[in-house]
């Protein structure tokens, strides 16, 4: 999730749990800081931008690791502050903030590693956009009123209605799912990936998985039909088996659970994370280079594309039904604007 959305959640836990143990605003700056703690590794450079996007929310995101540091970092806060808290007060606090922070970030689509030591695997629910205002709003607005009137009432009023926002989002991603699956009866032997699209979660980004092609569609709660309009694009199988063990490859394929497109132009491999973009743009593509000898060198990262009036007039149409067309065939019938939303990480 974004570095706002975490540092509003760690003050809003932290002040829950200090409640009056200790200055109001001390509680939300203890939980600021510790909110941002775990996204530092982003600091980190592992050599490639491959390396790098699949090796954030690692250590610094694993349960295990946040509990074990977060007697340290408890014990440092009441050295250095003035809080008449309780020792276990502030180990709860600390590490109720900590442990938020990788649980939130799970529920985006990216792939959070929070179960090291013990698995590397990347979960990834993709029932809230990494930026949504929806969520954001209420909790910021709780800490603030509450900072102001020195009443706790508020940021326990942005805590519920934060986190009902996030149940819902995970209720209508279940909701979204099981309709896709009644009707797209012919598509039974491919993989399906349903993820909230950019700053809500009323439409929903449809992506069905099969060997020669991937499809695309949205499915908005808000549609009056039930019929599913999808996009196909094919996928190079042949260039995938040829390529697959090759390790920026085998890493992407893994991160992605298998939602990648490899493709080959100009003498150069082109890597994409299909879950994270909306076609024809996404957030992390790379591209492989070749030597006459066919041999990959160091991959590089292309630029993520940005929101424009375009692809955002699109999100607004599509979310509450009044077009269905994909943002690819709206961005067609607007070709001075080709660049679509992009679906960043922190």
């Amino acid at each position: 999730m974004d570095s706002v959305s975490q540092i509003a959640l760690g003050a809003a836990v932290s002040m829950a749990v200090f409640r009056g143990k200790q200055p109001l605003w001390q509680s939300a700056a203890l939980g600021a800081v510790m909110g941002t703690l775990p996204d530092l590794d982003v600091l980190i450079q592992h050599g490639d931008p491959i390396s790098d996007m699949t090796l954030h929310r690692t250590e610094s995101h694993a349960l295990f690791y946040l509990t074990l540091f977060s007697p340290l970092l408890a014990w440092l806060w009441l050295k250095i502050s003035s809080s008449n808290s309780s020792w276990r007060r502030a180990l709860l606090a600390v590490w109720l903030v900590l442990i938020t922070h990788p649980l939130l970030d799970m529920l985006t689509i990216y792939g959070t590693q929070l179960l090291l030591p013990f698995t590397n695997y990347p979960f990834g629910v993709g029932s809230v956009f990494v930026i949504d205002p929806l969520y954001t709003l209420p909790l910021l607005a709780g800490v603030v009123f509450s900072l102001r009137s020195q009443q706790l009432y508020w940021n326990k009023l942005g805590l519920v209605l934060s986190s009902v926002y996030l149940l819902f989002g995970l209720l209508a991603q279940q909701y979204v799912t099981h309709q896709v699956q009644q009707l797209a009866t012919t598509k039974q032997q491919g993989k399906l990936l349903v993820s909230a699209t950019p700053f809500n979660t009323l439409l929903w980004r449809l992506v069905w998985l099969e060997p020669h092609q991937y499809s695309e569609a949205y499915f908005s709660l808000l549609d009056s039909g039930q019929n599913i309009s999808w996009q196909h694009y094919p996928r190079d199988n042949v260039l995938i088996n040829k390529w697959q063990q090759q390790p920026a490859v085998a890493r992407l394929a893994w991160f992605s659970h298998g939602f990648f497109q490899l493709e080959q132009q100009q003498g150069q491999l082109l890597l994409t994370d299909l879950r994270m973009g909306l076609e024809p743009g996404y957030s992390f593509r790379f591209v492989l280079p070749q030597n006459s000898a066919g041999e990959v060198g160091v991959a590089k990262q292309l630029e993520m594309p940005a929101a424009n009036r375009q692809s955002l007039s699109w999100l607004w149409q599509r979310a509450f039904g009044q077009t269905q067309l994909t943002l690819a065939q709206y961005l067609q019938q607007h070709q001075h604007h080709k660049l679509p939303l992009a679906t960043g990480a922190d």
